[in-house]
């Protein structure tokens, strides 16, 4: 990948631009997976945990920068990051739910750091390749795009698991979105899209297929859970 070096003019200025609205845009998923995962740790702890997981999946998304494109063509790794996604979508929700009702011990801020880079690399290869086009071949721009994601995700990822602890139907929603990130990831796989060949409105029963079951699943676990430790304690 060849790089320019850095011109200030209207396109470069065009391109700065672009990056800030892109990160904007999509640093959403980002902040949603950041903020489940942090839910469950002592106040003090979670802006912790969201600067340096922020803070060292922007790193790893720089070298990701390198191999984003041929990582997109190669059969089934959207797949596997898209079922990624969806367990742990699963796995946050329970283990939020868990924690509100005091029947499991809440995570530790390494568990949340581990959490949020396997998920952020996970959903970062389209997020990387957006910024990187907008780049133009610019590495100034570039390291500028992934290192402004730093502080969007940590904004609206505190800001989020401040209403999750308010609101606790807003975990619900976060488990939500990730189910249709990761069925959106699955279905649009080269390999899946090769064979099959998937229209609009597969992709979109897919996404909202994902949803329900991240929900569903997550609630019967719960469920089974708590019927578990109400038969111990008895």
């Amino acid at each position: 990948m060849g790089f320019e070096s850095i011109n200030f003019n209207g396109d470069f200025v065009l391109a700065v631009v672009s990056i800030i609205f892109i990160n904007i845009i999509l640093s959403g998923d980002n902040a949603v997976v950041i903020a489940m995962a942090v839910n469950t740790l002592p106040k003090i702890q979670r802006l912790q945990a969201i600067i340096f997981g922020a803070g060292v999946a922007v790193v790893l998304r720089i070298i990701l920068t390198f191999f984003a494109a041929q990582l997109l063509l190669i059969e089934y790794v959207k797949f596997v990051g898209g079922a990624l996604i969806i367990w742990i979508a699963v796995k946050m929700l329970i283990e939020g739910s868990e924690c509100d009702e005091g029947e499991k011990e809440c995570r530790t801020i390494w568990h949340a750091v581990w959490i949020i880079l396997v998920a952020d690399i996970t959903m970062s290869l389209d997020n990387v390749l957006a910024v990187a086009g907008a780049s133009n071949g610019n590495l100034y721009l570039l390291i500028f795009g992934l290192c402004l994601s730093i502080p969007i995700v940590i904004f609206a990822s505190n800001l989020l698991s401040k209403l999750m602890e308010k609101y606790p139907i807003i975990l619900y929603i976060g488990a939500a979105v990730l189910g249709r990130v990761g069925g959106e990831m699955m279905v649009t796989d080269p390999f899946i899209e090769m064979r099959f060949h998937p229209s609009t409105a597969f992709n979109y029963s897919v996404q909202v297929f994902f949803i329900i079951s991240v929900l569903v699943v997550a609630r019967i676990c719960i469920g089974l859970s708590a019927n578990r430790n109400k038969h111990a304690s008895s």
